[in-house]
């Protein structure tokens, strides 16, 4: 449970002199304190392509995700009066370069990359998907096969554990912590860990028998199921934590002023009614229906603390 890993954050602490503070890259200012960086003053650092481009967070089959996101382009292409090209990326590390190097101007970078994105690659988030009552989130869970002989987490021990990325928050950083500090489990010494890449990766790759556990993001497992990608009972969970914020959208810092206004407007003006968004991101409990408006500040907030505990660096190469 997230009370747990914030328990397990407090235990790893008292190891440490003290928290390093959230800093953004030299490249960035943060005159206003939101964590985030600033939109570039000089007209002359701000950018204004003849083109958008926009990534989703990693996934197996970029393919399927291009279609279920092409509808809100194209919304989003109306309201900016610009074209918006989908971006397949093939890991987080990817993405964030990829919007460090001017590559990229609009992404959904998933829950634990969000704040190197931040930090490293001048990220500016403002939405998350929520349903229309304001719910919002996922769960980390840690999943095996029935039958797999893993029935709680001190099973794991002398197993293999598959992890997504170790950007990733519920795919790596929260579990690896919890293990070791709650449970005693380190990676490389008391179980083996193996990472697939991306969380429909581990998914499947435990339903299939590949990996014997992984951490996972169970939204990530409820859309599966729903597509019939995997079967309900092809998984077993033997731990799930408390909520998590979930995927943040957001822009590169120095796109010009009023693009970025007219981005968010894309955003938060989008009917997702009958929309292929609706129809894939509604099957998450709680249903992703509709976008609301975060800060970095507040919603990372616990995010930042596990990556605190864990030590987690977000020096820049």
């Amino acid at each position: 449970m997230l009370r747990n890993i914030l328990t397990a954050a407090a235990v790893i602490c008292l190891a440490a002199p003290a928290l390093a503070e959230f800093t953004l890259d030299a490249r960035y200012t943060d005159a206003d304190g939101d964590l985030i960086a600033d939109i570039p003053t000089d007209a002359g650092q701000l950018v204004d392509p003849a083109t958008l481009i926009f990534a989703y967070t990693p996934v197996e089959d970029p393919a399927v995700y291009a279609e279920v996101w092409k509808g809100f382009l194209q919304h989003m292409e109306a309201v900016t009066g610009k074209p918006v090209q989908f971006f397949p990326v093939q890991s987080n590390a990817a993405q964030i370069e990829a919007m460090r190097a001017g590559r990229l101007h609009v992404a959904g970078f998933n829950t634990g990359s969000n704040p190197l994105a931040v930090a490293c690659a001048g990220f500016r988030p403002f939405a998350m998907m929520a349903a229309k009552d304001g719910r919002y989130g996922y769960e980390m869970e840690i999943i095996t096969y029935p039958g797999s002989g893993i029935e709680k987490i001190e099973d794991i021990k002398g197993k293999t554990l598959a992890f997504t990325a170790e950007t990733s928050n519920s795919g790596f950083k929260a579990p690896s912590a919890l293990l070791k500090s709650q449970f005693g489990l380190e990676a490389g010494k008391d179980y083996t860990p193996a990472f697939s890449g991306a969380h429909d990766n581990s998914i499947l790759g435990v339903a299939n028998k590949d990996y014997p556990a992984a951490a996972i993001a169970n939204s990530v497992k409820e859309r599966m199921i729903a597509r019939e990608v995997i079967k309900p009972d092809a998984t077993t969970v033997i731990y799930t934590s408390e909520t998590f914020p979930t995927t943040g959208y957001g822009v590169a810092h120095n796109l010009k002023p009023e693009l970025q206004e007219k981005i968010k407007e894309a955003f938060f003006s989008f009917d997702w009614e009958g929309s292929a968004l609706l129809a894939e991101f509604s099957k998450s409990n709680p249903p992703n229906e509709t976008f609301i408006p975060i800060t970095f500040k507040d919603n990372w907030a616990v995010i930042r603390e596990i990556d605190a505990a864990s030590g987690v660096s977000y020096t820049c190469n």
